[in-house]
């Protein structure tokens, strides 16, 4: 009788009359939450188990990712939308009426492609409408159909998915553009509710695809890894979690597994030992634009280009980390350990220095006897040397200490007065 309700920021003004009108409705105890720990799209299981809810509501736009532990409701609200100016927009971007269309829509929207399917469906009939799946669907795909970033369609044409032109109705966002990277073989064009405009989208596939195997590049010369968890409702992130690990130690890699919340610049400047991150994230939220950021964030299926030698590029882009896993549909074991003396030489394509190319297969670090346990306090407490922990206690700074007891008392003083421009005291001669 507990019910956690998940809203976005910009829907957390109506949060409370919703949650006192649901009570008076069902007699259940609401619980909002009001910050969520990652993206505001992904459903936030961690929090809602705080409460002790048994079921979790989760409003406005979202990406639709499976999740393992409560059942979920979505209610994606519904945006307006001029379905007669998106048909003749479609009608203007493919005046060919025998065209293979697939027809995708953001979840704001989804309400109104039922009216859309009855005015195009007449005179385009090899087009196809998705279909919005909460959840996921038991067993695999059946041949000729997509199930994917919870949508479900069919494919009517010949060579498949790459044979047909994609047609998204929603505005521009990460959604659209986890679409254009993993269908990247697909023209697309969209129609922006907002604006009433439909174009052709002249988002560069290609060059955004040269940024990211730019990075995996990148990967390739890290020695040390952050494996940042970017999500704790999505089915399968452990399994992810331990396969990166698993993949890193193989490859000759330290890695540290990181939980900082939403990444900015800020927090992950302060490790500055880690040569790139890679993040654990649903399919919209794991692109991340780490231009601004110290160093490179790249995504599981990028990091495992870079280590898995048994993973060649296709061009088929992946942003789903439940792909990777064993028994997935793009799921590539890693070939046994290659001997030092028969690998193969590899040089950087960015520093042109060597480096090693090959897995390994190195027995797990033991500590000496000696030094595995050590004396805690003086009550002979026993604690366990971590390595990580070793290595960040040798750094010079560790950030703000409170050091009680050992910072004299200062009386209080007067400050400076004004603005950074010019103090009050400015030009005065300080006692």
């Amino acid at each position: 009788r507990q019910v956690a309700l998940q809203f976005p920021d910009q829907l957390l003004a109506d949060a409370a009359a919703v949650a006192a009108r649901m009570e008076a409705e069902t007699g259940a105890e609401m619980y909002v939450l009001g910050d969520t720990t990652y993206g505001s799209c992904c459903v936030d299981e961690v929090a809602a188990e705080h409460v002790g809810a048994e079921a979790l509501l989760h409003y406005g736009p979202a990406c639709l990712s499976p999740c393992g532990k409560l059942p979920v409701l979505h209610v994606f609200g519904q945006q307006p939308l001029d379905v007669g100016r998106c048909a003749e927009a479609f009608r203007e971007l493919y005046p060919e009426r025998q065209s293979h269309v697939v027809v995708l829509s953001d979840v704001v929207y989804a309400y109104a492609m039922g009216e859309l399917e009855q005015r195009l469906c007449p005179e385009y009939p090899n087009v196809v409408f998705s279909r919005v799946v909460c959840g996921a669907l038991p067993g695999s795909a059946p041949p000729g159909e997509v199930r994917q970033f919870g949508r479900q369609f069919p494919v009517k044409a010949p060579g498949g998915l790459q044979d047909c032109a994609v047609f998204y109705v929603g505005s521009e966002g990460l959604a659209l553009t986890s679409f254009m990277l993993t269908w990247n073989r697909c023209p697309f064009s969209s129609f922006d509710p907002t604006t009433g405009c439909g174009r052709r989208e002249t988002f560069n596939v290609n060059r955004a695809l040269m940024r990211r195997l730019y990075l995996v590049e990148r990967a390739r010369d890290a020695r040390v890894v952050g494996i940042l968890v970017g999500t704790l409702g999505v089915a399968g992130y452990l399994a992810v979690l331990q396969h990166l690990r698993e993949l890193l130690r193989r490859a000759g890699k330290r890695s540290y597994t990181l939980a900082v919340g939403k990444p900015n610049p800020a927090k992950l400047a302060n490790f500055q030992e880690v040569d790139i991150f890679v993040l654990v994230a649903c399919a919209q939220n794991s692109l991340l634009d780490s231009s601004d950021f110290y160093r490179p964030v790249v995504t599981p299926y990028e990091l495992e280009l870079a280590c898995n030698p048994a993973r060649e590029w296709t061009g088929n882009y992946l942003t789903d980390f439940r792909d990777l896993l064993p028994g997935a549909c793009a799921h590539v074991e890693l070939p046994p350990a290659v001997p030092e003396a028969e690998a193969v030489p590899d040089i950087s394509l960015i520093t042109g220095e060597m480096r090693a190319a090959r897995l390994c297969d190195p027995p797990a670090p033991q500590l000496p006897p000696s030094t595995a346990l050590a004396c805690r306090d003086q009550t002979r407490a026993l604690a366990e040397i971590s390595p990580a922990a070793s290595f960040l206690e040798s750094r010079s700074w560790r950030g703000l200490e409170q050091q009680l007891g050992q910072t004299p008392v200062a009386k209080a003083v007067q400050g400076r007065r004004g603005i950074a421009i010019a103090y009050e005291d400015e030009g005065r001669e300080q006692p």
